[in-house]
């Protein structure tokens, strides 16, 4: 019963975006992990057909099961192995068998197939070849050389820096390289498993997708900075800055969600993060003039978005890129606005990276455009990583993206911010002129969920008023005069 009782619970973080599947099991300190990873992973390629047979038999309605709770018991009855309990459960399920089982047939019937298999959508039948296994070396404990001749005295063979994605994707066996953009961030073939090595579990090597690691790398905050990490759970970002920083300075951290945080304290322990400030406390109702925040020159601001550019691994089960609906993302791109003007209300900020693990232009170019248009005046856009083989849409192409099939990680956003100098001219630039830049919500009923649990209100996107608009128009005659 127990078994089950995980895998529900495991089901219920996927679906509010706690972490990745095998993170997630392994940290549920179930006794059989395999079995567990397994059970989960099968229910999350059966989850629409599971979901269909609960439903059209009333399952739910007569008994009193969670979704999540049923669909497993549902997978290993009708498709797995058999139920593998006993108690209550066991009965419930065994007394339904018969209807399930028939519906199972009709669905088969239906759809003209005679395997279960066959009931699978084409893309999850055949999928593609997956993005690497990235594993960033973790400065706060090792060193690279340190962590590489380890791998090596246990048999991996270290092919040395790469030139080329074609070589990541190529990887196989106990081979591994060194990232060619990142460094300190590690490449194994795909099917690689580090969950259970001494390196992970010590704390020495932190398993982060490649562009999940792209934020604190150009933030680069020197070491003695004060930082902020506005939506830091699950920590990994957090634990990359105090390695940038060296453990020296102030790195100030929050989150809304008590549990997400506390998950996050093990994981800066487990990583010897030191520097850190942890607090419960929405970013948003910070006051920037606190004089705790007064030295604060750097921030790293991953707020709620969609998670649409999950798409890595076994995350295309859960989760269409295409399908999140219009409404919600522009709530999300208010509330992400609202973020980011926020953040760029810190008197002493020079720098600040927005991010999102987010394919639409709704909550990335655009909310970037639209903040631009506000803050042109005091900070611009900075081109970044000139290697990286993709950019933001035009014309934000300063900004970085990243996509399994273009840069081998999960879908990604990046965008930089810098204040301008004192004596800094300010330019036109069509990329901020009033009307290259999109138009966000006013209003609407969609929360965000997918770092925040407790999402706040969407506010309307600032929009430049009237007499703004004339004195920008005048501005070049009163020169002329002048």
């Amino acid at each position: 019963m127990v078994l089950y009782v995980k895998a529900a619970e495991i089901l219920d973080k996927i679906e509010n975006k706690e972490g990745a599947i095998k993170t997630l099991v392994y940290n549920s300190k179930f006794q059989n992990i395999k079995q567990l990873y397994a059970l989960v992973c099968e229910t999350l390629k059966y989850a629409k057909i599971l979901e269909e047979i609960i439903t059209s038999t009333g399952l739910l309605k007569q008994n009193k099961l969670r979704m999540n709770v049923a669909k497993v018991l549902v997978y290993d009855l009708l498709i797995g192995r058999g139920v593998k309990c006993g108690g209550s459960w066991k009965a419930l399920i065994m007394k339904h068998r018969a209807r399930l089982q028939a519906a199972l047939a009709r669905l088969k019937i239906k759809r003209k197939v005679s395997r279960n298999e066959d009931l699978l959508p084409k893309a999850s039948q055949a999928q593609g070849k997956q993005p690497p296994r990235y594993a960033r070396v973790n400065t706060l404990k090792t060193s690279q050389e340190d962590v590489i001749d380890y791998l090596k005295r246990e048999g991996y063979t270290y092919l040395g820096r790469a030139s080329s994605l074609e070589e990541l994707q190529q990887l196989s066996g106990k081979r591994f390289y060194c990232d060619l953009h990142l460094p300190g961030l590690l490449v194994f073939p795909a099917k690689t498993d580090l969950h259970a090595h001494f390196l992970y579990q010590a704390g020495h090597v932190i398993l982060q997708d490649k562009a999940s690691c792209l934020p604190a790398f150009l933030l680069n905050p020197p070491a003695g900075a004060h930082v902020i990490d506005a939506c830091a759970a699950p920590g990994n970002k957090t634990s990359h800055l105090a390695a940038v920083l060296g453990n020296r300075g102030k790195l100030f951290a929050f989150d809304l969600d008590p549990k997400r945080l506390s998950t996050m304290s093990t994981l800066l322990l487990r990583a010897g993060v030191t520097c850190h400030e942890l607090a419960n406390q929405d970013f948003l109702t910070l006051n920037p003039e606190d004089p705790r925040y007064s030295q604060v020159e750097y921030i790293l601001l991953d707020p709620s978005c969609s998670g649409s550019g999950m798409v890595g691994r076994m995350n295309e089960l859960t989760d269409s890129p295409g399908s999140v609906p219009a409404q919600r993302l522009q709530s999300l791109a208010a509330f992400q606005l609202r973020c980011l003007n926020h953040a760029l209300c810190f008197p002493r900020l020079q720098r600040l990276i927005y991010s999102t693990c987010s394919v639409h232009e709704e909550e990335n170019e655009d909310v970037v455009r639209a903040c631009l248009r506000e803050h042109r005046r005091s900070f611009r856009l900075v081109p970044v990583l000139p290697s990286w083989p993709e950019r933001g849409q035009a014309p934000l192409t300063q900004c970085l993206r990243a996509s399994p099939g273009e840069t081998l990680t999960n879908g990604f956003f990046v965008a930089m911010l810098e204040r301008r100098s004192p004596g800094e001219q300010e330019q036109e630039d069509e990329l901020t002129s009033d009307e290259d830049v999109t138009s966000l919500p006013a209003n609407s009923d969609v929360e965000a969920e997918s770092h925040d649990p407790s999402p706040l209100e969407a506010e309307p996107a600032p929009t430049a008023s009237k007499k703004k608009r004339k004195k920008r128009k005048k501005k070049p005659k009163q020169q002329q005069e002048n």
